[in-house]
Order: structure tokens, then C-alpha cells, then sequence
């Protein structure tokens, strides 16, 4: 059994791909299906948890066997082996900071995909198809030529840019749909879908593989607080001794909506380390 932080549970070929960071190695895992040897879709069968689907920030002890199909360019995926999923615990959305890298791109370059021959040019294991990006910036769009699909576009703290990118974030795509819109900044699961030529491309030209936004979490002000103290250097013991300080508190479970605002704004006003 391996154990799994839950960062994407999000629409493949009419089933669903999950994936999430190894809690023992701290690497991304894509556990894939032998059931589906084609793509390794995980189906209902195989992932449902008492009757649900497992949901972004659960910790799953998931049996996995040692290697599984890379299907000719992904090194994360490991084949699911026999027994139940289980539900551990939850994490918060602070907790996945520290898997957040500053790569010079986004999944390799600054294209909306990835060529196939691209990743097999690279090292077996520097051919990443997962990353979890921190983003400053996050908005959404209804997808004109699609009925009920979204795009989104986030930038992040470095500058670094994914415009108009299709989400398969079910969960995510639902809020979307009844009039919620995000606010803050979220951590965003970016993953490279199956190699897909539209039809306008040419024979001769190589095949992509599209960049997906495949999970969604929107950081709330409570949690962008540990986000700034760590921006700037700040210990817990420093942001507590301040709380006391200013508030007469001892930590920030103890503020009010008002003083959460205004402690955030003052660490925005702090200059990085």
C-alpha cells in the first residue's frame, strides 16, 4: 500500500485519472489501470471509496505495484495492484507548499503542449507530465466552441503564464457552472493529456500532448498568511510573537475576518527574503 496526497481526480475518455504526491518520496504518482491498457483510466470500480470519489487534499493508501506502462513518455505512472483504496486523513492547502518547484517553465516550456518526441529526448526520469503550480493569479473562461468546458489562465509569482487552458477538474468545473468564480490564489495540478493531433495539423507534424488543468484549490486568506510568512522568512514563533503584540492573540485561528485581512496586508507590504 502506498499513500498518496490527492492533488487531481479529473476527466479522462469518459472515466477519471487520479494523481498525487508519494508522502514517503515526495514525487508525483499517476496510479493507472491495467483494466485500460491503452491510457490507464482509472475506473468507478477500481477508485470509488465507500461509494465516493476520492477528492483533492485526501491522503488514499492505495495498493500500487512496483513499475507500471509509461506509455511511451510518462515516468509518474505505477500500476494499481489488488485490494481496496482507503480513505487516510486530510491535509491542508498549506501543507502542499513545499510541492510547489520553481522550474524555468511550466511542464518544460511555455507552449500550450508538449511534443511527444520532446519528452523522449529527455531522461526516463525528467519526463514530467505533473506539476503543482502556485498561482498569483488565476481566472476562468467558458469554452465558446464547447458547451460546458473551461478554460483557465494563471500566472505566477515568477511571471511564468498558462493562457486559456482546458480544465478537467470535475468538482471544479461544477462551481463554474453555478456562477462561482475564484478570488484568491490557488494551487493549480497542470498534467500533459494523451498525445492528440487536432485535425488542421499535418501528417508530418508531431504529436502533442496538451497541457490540462486538472485540479483546482483556491487558497483563503487564513491560508494565504502562512504563504506570506514564509515569502518573507517569518517563523511561526515570529508570527506569533506579532499576534500578541498588535492583538493580544496567540495565533491566527484566533482572529477575526477583519484582523485576518489586516494581518495579510500588512505581510504583503514585507519585502521577500
Amino acid at each position: 500500500m502506498t499513500q498518496i496526497i490527492c492533488l487531481a481526480n479529473s476527466w479522462k475518455n469518459g472515466e477519471r485519472c487520479i494523481a498525487g504526491i508519494n508522502i514517503d518520496t515526495k514525487k508525483w504518482i499517476r496510479p493507472v489501470s491495467s483494466l485500460n491498457p491503452k491510457d490507464g483510466k482509472v475506473p468507478r470500480s477500481v477508485r470509488l471509496i465507500e461509494g465516493k470519489e476520492p477528492a483533492l487534499l485526501d491522503v488514499l493508501d492505495i495498493p500500487l505495484e512496483n513499475n507500471g506502462p509509461d506509455f511511451g513518455f510518462e515516468s509518474e505512472n505505477i500500476t494499481i495492484g489488488s485490494g481496496k483504496w482507503q480513505l487516510v486523513e486530510r491535509v491542508q492547502p498549506t501543507d502542499l507548499l513545499e510541492y510547489c518547484h520553481n522550474y524555468s517553465y511550466i511542464l518544460h516550456n511555455s507552449n500550450k503542449y508538449v511534443t511527444v518526441s520532446s519528452l523522449q529526448s529527455l531522461p526516463f526520469q525528467e519526463r514530467r507530465t505533473l506539476e503543482l503550480v502556485y498561482a498569483t493569479k488565476f481566472s476562468v473562461k467558458e469554452d465558446e466552441l464547447q458547451n460546458g468546458k473551461w478554460k483557465g489562465t494563471l500566472i505566477t509569482d515568477t511571471g511564468l503564464q498558462l493562457t486559456e487552458t482546458r480544465i478537467t477538474d470535475p468538482v471544479f468545473v461544477e462551481r463554474l457552472k453555478s456562477s462561482y468564480r475564484p478570488h484568491n490564489p490557488c494551487l493549480v495540478s497542470v498534467s500533459l493529456g494523451m498525445p492528440y493531433k487536432p485535425p488542421t495539423w499535418g501528417k508530418d507534424d508531431p504529436y502533442p500532448c496538451w497541457k490540462l488543468i486538472a485540479g483546482v484549490i483556491e487558497l483563503s486568506e487564513f491560508d494565504l498568511i502562512l504563504v506570506e510568512m514564509k515569502r518573507i522568512g517569518w517563523s511561526i514563533k515570529q508570527g506569533r510573537s506579532y499576534l500578541e503584540k498588535n492583538y493580544k492573540k496567540y495565533s491566527r485561528q484566533e482572529l477575526n475576518k477583519n484582523e485576518i485581512t489586516e494581518f495579510l496586508n500588512y505581510l504583503k507590504s514585507l519585502p521577500s527574503i
